[in-house]
């Protein structure tokens, strides 16, 4: 943040002596708010909370209206600017003009950021970059509400199934040159041709653009950087620069990544989650969730995802930094390359699209997500990542008008990071989502539908679930997929997928793994898991294998290596000899 530019007015204060003070990581939210309202009522048309209004607030039911959820979020952002890491500026997209009362409250949330403080707090303010002569009243506000309608297409801009948001959230973050229409001035993607006045065409570091009902968090954030930062260290990789060696490549969960344009295109994405408490323990029994309350995703299931190993997808401190290539020879991870062991990490690789129920499936339809497999209701993007789909998007645009035989890159795919999971389930804050079916046809693992209803013929056939309906609509008619269901399955499943390749000779009579397998998964009722691998599990569910990533990923404590998502031949079988 340079002096004398905005960012250095709002962070920087009367006593910023160097830039270092003023150092921080820029942030562009940009808000989807079609559909918020309070019950039929749009939420622009109601009375916004009290501002800075001091004691207890009266309680509101979190479905009675859209203004909890967006207070919510504008707290968590106003969190982040505390910090003195993150400056954040906020973006309102909105169908019509809104009362300005309401933008006076959403910048009155924002006052880390460089909103309205409370009368009380300004008058103590002793670093008030406004108090020499420039009036409250008249500075630039971390908020800027964005009419992305006309009075022609305002209907449209209100119907949730037109998808007609999404793609303008799209438009104002990527910016691409032939926005504006007719010859493109210029082709480079770090030049932005959306209108000046918009805070999304100044340079940021980060994009995020989310619906009023997803819930953003500094942890959700920390996660995509951090994964984000992997991916380009095994990017940049020397050995992945070379062709896969044929005994890497023959496991197929394994993917090499690199700077070549046939190298696949990876974007850290997420996937909503919402609250399930089952009414009673019989339905919480039905579904074999265990668990009484807990999130749960309703958009995938098993079989919307594979699950892969990317050799050197491991950053370090410092940007992106590869671990598993550093120069230096006493690190604990040289010492692993030495002994031949793999450095990386395993990711869930998305294979299908997210569906949600409707009327979002249908908008997905009409706008789809930016990356494959990812979610269009909460998405992230660093610059760098913003200009390579612009890259693309140009190309796109080249070979429709002009009908040129070019090649261009992949779409990008969506992935997410075992060991960091639960850092991508983003909380879809009503908590309504769940309970609904999906429109025919259009529900996850769209893939085997087939094989999904043979299944459900097949337990009609055995009678079963005879006299019991229920049971069987709560367990085929509903999509409900418990985060620690996601993390189990992907789990099993790249331990399965590297058990088949290093079993020399399968016993077709066994069951379960004969090489390798889970240590907390794979256990026996007569062999219960050991303490520390439980441990493990509730180190990485709470997203501390990111957060204290130099500790495990660089030190010789490999206890929680399998956990975290790093470790590619996970645990060998040790077999009990008889006496």
């Amino acid at each position: 943040m340079n002096k004398g530019s905005l960012w250095s007015e709002w962070f920087g204060g009367k006593n910023a002596r160097s830039s270092a003070s003023i150092d921080r990581c820029r942030i562009l939210f940009t808000l989807n708010t079609v559909g918020a309202g309070r019950g039929s009522t749009m939420l622009w048309e109601t009375r916004p909370p009290a501002i800075h209004a001091q004691g207890p607030e009266p309680w509101t039911s979190e479905q009675e209206t859209a203004a909890t959820h967006l207070q919510r979020n504008l707290k968590e952002i106003d969190a982040m600017c505390k910090t003195g890491q993150i400056a954040a500026r906020v973006q309102i997209l909105v169908c019509e003009p809104i009362p300005g009362k309401w933008t006076d409250w959403m910048d009155s949330m924002l006052v880390s950021c460089g909103g309205k403080p409370a009368p009380i707090d300004a008058a103590r303010a002793t670093d008030n970059p406004y108090k020499d002569g420039i009036k409250v009243e008249e500075r630039p506000s971390p908020v800027q509400v964005v009419v992305v309608a006309s009075a022609a297409t305002a209907d449209t801009c209100h119907d949730l199934k037109s998808g007609f948001m999404e793609k303008r959230m799209q438009d104002l973050i990527l910016a691409p040159p032939f926005l504006s229409g007719g010859d493109m001035k210029t082709r480079n993607p770090a030049v932005k041709t959306t209108h000046p006045d918009l805070v999304s065409s100044d340079d940021h570091d980060l994009y995020v653009a989310l619906k009023w009902s997803s819930l953003v968090t500094i942890r959700s954030i920390s996660g995509f950087l951090q994964a984000s930062a992997d991916i380009g260290a095994a990017a940049l990789s020397p050995r992945n620069q070379k062709q896969l060696q044929p005994e890497r490549g023959a496991d197929g969960v394994t993917v090499s990544v690199s700077s070549a344009p046939s190298s696949p295109f990876l974007i850290p994405s997420f996937v909503r989650v919402s609250y399930v408490s089952e009414e009673n323990s019989k339905v919480a029994k039905w579904r074999m969730h265990g668990d009484f309350f807990h999130p749960a995703a309703w958009e995938i299931c098993k079989d919307s995802f594979d699950m892969t190993w990317i050799p050197d997808s491991l950053s370090g401190a410092g940007g992106v930094n590869g671990l598993c290539y550093s120069k230096r020879g006493d690190t604990a991870i040289s010492r692993k390359l030495e002994e031949g062991e793999d450095c990386g990490q395993w990711w869930v690789y998305m294979a299908e699209e997210q569906m949600p129920t409707t009327p979002e499936v249908y908008a997905n339809e009409i706008t789809s997500p930016l990356v494959q497999g990812g979610s269009n209701f909460i998405w992230m993007l660093t610059e760098r990542q913003r200009q390579e789909i612009v890259k693309q998007k140009i190309c796109l645009y080249d070979n429709a008008n002009n009908k040129s035989q070019k090649k261009c890159d992949a779409s990008p795919q969506a992935v997410m990071p075992l060991g960091d999971l639960e850092s991508f389930l983003i909380n879809f804050t009503p908590n309504t989502a769940l309970g609904k079916k999906h429109v025919t046809g259009r529900r996850p693992g769209y893939s085997r539908e087939k094989e999904r209803e043979q299944e459900r013929e097949r337990v009609r056939e055995r009678k079963q679930l005879k006299g019991q309906e229920d049971i069987e609509k709560a367990l085929f008619d509903y999509t409900i997929y418990p985060a620690a269901l996601f993390r189990k399955d992907g789990t099993v499943k790249a331990a399965r997928a590297r058990d088949i390749v290093l079993t020399k000779s399968r016993d077709a009579q066994a069951i379960g793994p004969q090489t390798v397998k889970s240590s907390y998964y794979d256990v026996t009722i007569t062999k219960p898991r050991e303490a520390t691998s439980a441990w493990c599990q509730a180190i990485a569910r709470k997203g501390l294998c990111a957060l204290y990533s130099d500790y495990f990923r660089t030190s010789t404590d490999g206890r929680c290596s399998e956990a975290c998502g790093m470790k590619k031949n996970w645990s060998k079988i040790q077999l009990d000899h008889a006496d």
